[in-house]
């Protein structure tokens, strides 16, 4: 039992005496109220917002409920002050030797401190980075895939089985760019010149699989159709990248345990299984889709699509599962890859990028639908990261070429501090990666633990 857990023991002990004395009703719900270092170290050791929770339920003023906590929490060995902070907070001072008695029972217990069984028995599925194969990892790509796997690692430590899943979207546009990208490295190994039309990946990264396309197949697929070799060639690049990203990432110390393609979700009719159990349900229906709003274009002309009863759950229209061609949108695509993970899983989380926040809630429905609540799902959004130099921006775009990827970064300022780094803001809060002031950062602590080290204080 950590110190914490210890405290909000105490607390709960706190509020059974209040309601044995009838100055509190029994059975209220405890389950909100958290015990937890006040955000400024100087209000105290301890901060508890119980009196906050359950004042309304209990028909009480916060304040009032307060002061006869304070009461009570004033009785317990080892808190020498309990002080009231603004509405009704409660904030702990406790005695120098409560820390003492913790720091034993961390050097007892060494990595088993904190551990929880909360989780036990129960399976959760962590979906992170899920970057399109199309190139190296990026910083844009890092902070997902390190709160991601943070997240995972603290679900792990709480007892929950977790199986760290990458999404592979290798079905859509992107990856027929990436192909005829290669084509072009392909001839360029046979000895042809070549110029990178504007459009396809121009970056060094995709010379080695063209070269190694070229002693495979020769001059075969040189001056062929594209019909006759864009598959082939999607699917060598989109393993050659995979390769690459996992490269990548077993940099910063991130593994996963599970690869799903979309492709293979496709070939596998898994698309079509979710639309069966959304039409048996009424969720999906065949409609025509609205006019985009806002905008004039002379030749539009309704088309009946598959929707997905999106209104039902607050958006604004409801939304196509495939487009006019037969072809899945991403959201059908989506929603089918969800479908099909959460048939073996007590709860998923998804780590998404802030630039997919107006799916969040149209996926969170369906998935509810598709699974009639009974797998917890829930998305977590994380910023860009904005790379800097010396304050001024670095670019990171794959189609111009010129970018820093994460290698590059690593190999600079290193793993655990881009790690860290990447944690010390909440991930839905813009960042700046600055490598001036980072490697600055990092070099004034491995100074300061050199002379620890020198002067015997670690």
């Amino acid at each position: 039992m950590t110190l914490f857990e210890k405290y909000a023991a105490h607390v709960s002990h706190a509020l059974d005496a209040l309601v044995a004395a009838g100055a509190l009703p029994a059975e209220l719900d405890r389950s909100n109220i958290t015990v937890e270092p006040p955000r400024d170290s100087n209000h105290g050791d301890l901060s508890t917002n119980a009196a906050m929770v359950l004042a309304k339920p209990a028909g009480t003023n916060p304040r009032a409920l307060a002061e006869a906590l304070s009461v009570e929490l004033s009785k317990i060995d080892g808190v020498t002050a309990v002080e009231i902070a603004g509405p009704g907070f409660l904030n702990l001072r406790l005695d120098p030797s409560a820390w003492i008695d913790e720091l034993r029972a961390i050097g007892k217990s060494a990595e088993d401190y904190g551990r929880l069984t909360l989780g036990t028995g129960k399976s959760v599925n962590i979906e992170y980075v899920s970057a399109n194969p199309t190139g190296p990892m990026h910083m844009g790509h890092c902070r997902g895939a390190v709160v991601g796997d943070a997240l995972a690692s603290l679900l792990e430590f709480a007892g929950y089985k977790v199986i760290r899943e990458y999404y592979i979207n290798d079905a859509g546009g992107q990856v027929d760019v990436l192909a005829r990208s290669v084509h072009m490295r392909y001839r360029e190994a046979l000895g042809e010149t070549i110029e990178i039309p504007e459009g396809l990946y121009p970056g060094d990264y995709l010379v080695p699989v063209g070269e190694r396309l070229a002693q495979q197949y020769g001059d075969q697929y040189s001056a062929a159709p594209e019909n006759e070799w864009l598959v082939l060639f999607r699917k060598a690049a989109v393993a050659d990248m995979m390769d690459m990203i996992r490269a990548d990432l077993a940099l910063l110390g991130i593994h996963h345990d599970l690869f799903s393609s979309e492709a293979e979700l496709h070939v596998e009719g898994k698309a079509e299984v979710a639309e069966r159990e959304l039409r048996a349900r009424g969720l999906v229906y065949d409609g025509e889709l609205e006019k985009p709003k806002g905008k004039e274009i002379d030749d539009w002309e309704p088309v009946t699509l598959p929707l997905f009863r999106a209104t039902q759950f607050g958006d604004d229209q409801d939304r196509p599962i495939k487009k006019s061609d037969g072809s899945w949108t991403y959201f059908g695509a989506d929603l089918a890859y969800h479908f099909q993970k959460s048939r073996n899983v007590d709860a998923m989380i998804d780590i998404w990028g802030a630039d997919h926040a107006g799916t969040v809630k149209r996926i969170k429905a369906a998935v509810n639908a598709l699974t009639g609540g009974e797998v917890e799902f829930d998305i977590k959004l994380v910023q860009m990261v904005r790379l800097l130099r010396g304050g001024e921006p670095v670019k990171m775009s794959k189609r111009s070429g010129s970018f820093v990827t994460l290698a590059d970064v690593i190999e600079e300022v290193g793993k655990d501090v881009v790690r860290f780094t990447m944690l010390t803001r909440k991930s839905d809060a813009q960042m700046d990666f600055d490598f001036a002031k980072v490697v600055e950062a990092s070099s004034i602590c491995a100074r300061a633990d050199c002379l620890d080290a020198t002067q015997g204080r670690r």
